[in-house]
């Protein structure tokens, strides 16, 4: 199963459990069920969901400054959404090129949200790779994974894969 479609279901989750707070769990068991058949579909897209959620308050202290000059609050809700997975991916899926998260963050936001969320979501999320190949992904936040691999920030082979740390672990 292609990646976009995981991710389409991913903002489908976060925007459900941001809007009726319901649990983690009851909403992936609503909106990730067609992935269920797919396994690994389903291990991701639940991962990214619980990770993206797991991390939502550091993330937006990522995302505020990088938007100086706009009210977070303002921000369109699928942006922000968008935003969020993107740069949980950035910081804690070392599998996942960065090249592979922008581009697809963008496409989402042109798919979800306004006529300009993708130069807007493209903006903020290659100012945070910028500060993550500057420093490293632990500058910006405690416990983000180091990117390694073909494509990836440093170059190394290693492939081993990480779950990613959640708050309750």
């Amino acid at each position: 199963m292609r990646r976009r479609i995981i991710r389409e279901k991913v903002v489908q989750a976060l925007y459900a459990h941001e809007m009726s707070g319901d649990p983690l769990e009851h909403v992936n068991a609503c909106v990730l069920i067609g992935l269920a058949g797919n396994k690994p579909a389903h291990e991701f897209a639940k991962d990214l969901v619980e990770a993206t959620v797991a991390h939502s308050a550091d993330i937006d202290k990522i995302i505020r400054t990088r938007v100086a000059n706009w009210d977070f609050k303002r921000i369109a809700i699928l942006d922000r959404l968008i935003l969020r997975m993107g740069i949980c991916e950035l910081l804690y899926f070392r599998e996942i090129p960065p090249k592979v998260t922008m581009n697809e963050a963008i496409e989402l936001a042109k798919l979800f949200s306004t006529e300009k969320s993708g130069q807007f979501v493209n903006g903020v999320l290659d100012a945070v790779l910028a500060d993550i190949k500057k420093g490293g992904p632990e500058a910006l936040v405690e416990g983000a994974v180091s990117k390694s691999g073909r494509g990836l920030y440093d170059g190394d082979t290693d492939t081993r894969i990480p779950r990613p740390r959640t708050r309750q672990q």
